[in-house]
C-alpha cells in the first residue's frame, strides 16, 4: 500500500485529486491526508512519512520546490501537479517521478502513481533477494 500526501493551495484540486486516486487506485493507496498550506504539509511529511507526496508548485507562504528544501532528508517519492508547465525541467532535476498539469488527465494520473507503485515491487523483490542470499550464505545453502 503506497501512503500518500497531498499538498496544494486549491481545495477543489485536492478534492479532485483525492476522488481519482481512490477510483483508479481504491486498494493501492492510502491517502494520509490533503494540505492546502504547504507549512502544514511540510509538518505532515516529516510526521507521516509518506512513500509519495503530490505537490503544487505555486503554492502562497512555500513553493513546492521550498517545501522539498525543508524536508530536509526525501525519503519519498514526488509527482508535482500544477497548471504552469515552466517548471517541468527544474522538477525532474530534483528527481520528480512525473509532472502532471492541471487539470490533472485521469490516465496521466494512472501512468505515474503506477511508476511509484512499479518502483516500489521491485525495491521489496529486491530486499526479499538479499535477504535470501544473507540466509543462504549463513545456513550454507544454495
Amino acid at each position: 500500500m503506497i501512503k500518500i500526501i497531498c499538498i496544494d493551495d486549491e481545495k477543489d484540486a485536492l478534492e479532485v485529486l483525492q476522488i481519482q486516486l481512490h477510483q483508479h487506485f481504491e486498494h493501492e493507496v492510502q491517502v494520509l491526508g490533503l494540505y492546502s498550506d504547504s507549512r502544514e504539509g511540510i509538518a505532515a511529511i516529516l510526521e507521516l512519512k509518506p512513500d509519495l507526496v503530490f505537490l503544487d508548485i505555486e503554492m502562497p507562504f512555500k513553493n513546492g520546490f521550498e517545501v522539498l528544501e525543508e524536508t530536509k532528508e526525501i525519503h519519498f517519492k514526488v509527482i508535482f501537479t500544477t497548471a504552469y508547465n515552466q517548471f517541468a525541467i527544474k522538477a525532474f532535476k530534483v528527481s520528480a517521478v512525473d509532472y502532471l498539469l492541471k487539470p490533472i488527465d485521469g490516465l496521466e494520473l494512472v501512468a505515474a502513481v503506477k511508476k511509484v507503485i512499479v518502483g516500489n515491487q521491485e525495491k521489496m523483490q529486491n530486499q526479499i533477494a538479499a535477504l535470501l542470499n544473507q540466509f543462504s550464505a549463513k545456513t550454507g545453502t544454495r
